[in-house]
């Protein structure tokens, strides 16, 4: 049975179209499933990368495998914008009979969308999955919210530190250990080369801040009964927002250019060959190696405080959700697994170049492609995930973080005022998420 394939409307019709079911749909729907049957069609939303045909026959390929496994049943996948998923998604959960039965979706977006009601509690099939078994801890954690698990790591990513070979090699330099010599790094190599930055920051690239938090023992909340509370002002948390406000400057990325930042600039910056450093992920290899810096960097895990200690970073990636409105669970938690199992873990990384969720599968992949192996390290050393609150949504959405260190490194507050504001702000978010 021939498979439909589908790319979403344009970004501007899906806008509109997002927001008219928002505003007309009852921010409320009854979208519990209605049976489960085990014939007919099941619809798939997958975001849409910049280049989608390998991501296509990837996905394919499993739902091939999928529909052999089951006779009668059809699967119907949509490419949709990531920029609009959130309007597109809501309007969904708010209308279950147009909804599909899978999402892919953000693993910051989980919390929300369990606060919405969108999607089901597999947790009993996830536990009795073989695959599931070598999930990395932090990758389950994406998708657990109170205790329940709500869908399948699809893969993640986290950062590291490239760092120019060249650059090191012509100033006698050693590859920073610590957090304090990464700073004094960045500020000898902008003294020895004032036409690049030491280190390339953004006062609005949160994911790169956070290890300075966490290496400093810091975090961004604490969690109690389930209920979170701001800790971005306690001690430890304002030594990171120090250390890493301390390279806002003209001895490494001047504040008047390097405050409004954010990632994406700040690994242009370094692929172009304006930076000695930068922080940046395994999805950021390919934009690099398009550089003019190509055969000439390398990467190391982030350091942490102390010698031999690896810097705890964000553990971002993408998950596979099956909705509580769908008609089709039994098959559509089976289709979860053969968009998110191994096999098609391992085929991603060949054609996207997605880190695996999967402690065995990051292991084989690290063997046969060297450039992953800082950041499999980074994740066996620990990384950290966001707070699994709905209330995560509007604190990223309202940009606290990224203005808290931007009121600093800018001299408009000192650490302990944004900082005291910024949890001010995050206490709110939690509180009205409930």
């Amino acid at each position: 049975m021939k498979r439909i394939v589908r790319i979403a409307a344009p970004t501007a019709a899906l806008v509109l179209a997002g927001f008219t079911a928002s505003a007309c749909a009852p921010s409320t729907a009854d979208n519990g499933a209605q049976g489960d049957e085990k014939r007919g069609t099941l619809r798939v939303w997958l975001f849409q990368e910049v280049d989608n045909k390998p991501k296509e026959a990837v996905v394919d390929s499993a739902v091939a495998a999928f529909e052999k496994r089951h006779k009668g049943a059809r699967v119907e996948v949509d490419y949709i914008p990531v920029d609009t998923r959130a309007q597109k998604i809501k309007a969904a959960f708010n209308d279950p009979k147009s909804a599909p039965d899978l999402i892919e979706y953000g693993n910051t977006d989980t919390a929300g969308y369990v606060r919405d009601g969108g999607l089901a509690d597999v947790g009993k099939e996830f536990a009795a999955w073989e695959d599931a078994e070598d999930t990395d801890p932090t990758a389950q954690q994406s998708v657990t919210v109170g205790g329940k698990v709500y869908g399948a790591p699809l893969f993640v990513g986290v950062r590291a530190l490239y760092y120019r070979t060249d650059v090191f090699t012509d100033l006698g330099l050693e590859v920073p250990r610590t957090q304090a010599e990464l700073i004094g790094t960045a500020k000898k190599i902008r003294k020895e080369r004032p036409e690049l930055y030491g280190l390339a920051v953004g006062g609005a690239y949160t994911y790169g801040a956070m290890p300075f938090i966490w290496a400093n023992g810091g975090e961004l909340a604490t969690e109690k009964g389930g209920s979170y509370t701001s800790a971005i002002d306690r001690p430890e948390a304002r030594r990171g927002i120090e250390a890493y406000a301390s390279l806002f400057g003209d001895d490494n990325c001047p504040a008047a250019k390097c405050a409004e930042m954010g990632g994406n600039d700040t690994i242009t910056a370094f692929a172009s060959g304006r930076a000695g450093m930068a922080i940046g992920g395994d999805f950021s290899h390919q934009a690099i190696e398009d550089g003019k810096v190509k055969g000439e960097y390398a990467v190391v895990p982030l350091p942490g405080t102390e010698k031999g200690e690896i810097a705890p970073a964000f553990a971002g990636g993408n998950n596979i959700g099956v909705l509580k409105s769908s008609s089709h669970r039994t098959l559509a938690v089976d289709l979860m697994k053969s968009l998110a199992g191994k096999e098609t873990q391992r085929e991603l990384f060949k054609a996207m170049g997605f880190l695996p969720t999967y402690t065995d599968v990051r292991e084989e992949v690290a063997r046969k492609e060297p450039f992953v192996e800082p950041f499999v390290k980074t994740l066996d050393a620990g990384a950290k995930f966001v707070p699994a609150s709905p209330g995560w949504a509007a604190i990223d959405s309202s940009l606290v973080l990224p203005t808290m260190f931007q009121e600093v490194v800018r001299g408009d507050k000192s650490v302990d005022e944004a900082a005291d504001d910024a949890a001010k702000k995050m206490d709110d978010a939690f509180r009205s998420a409930g």
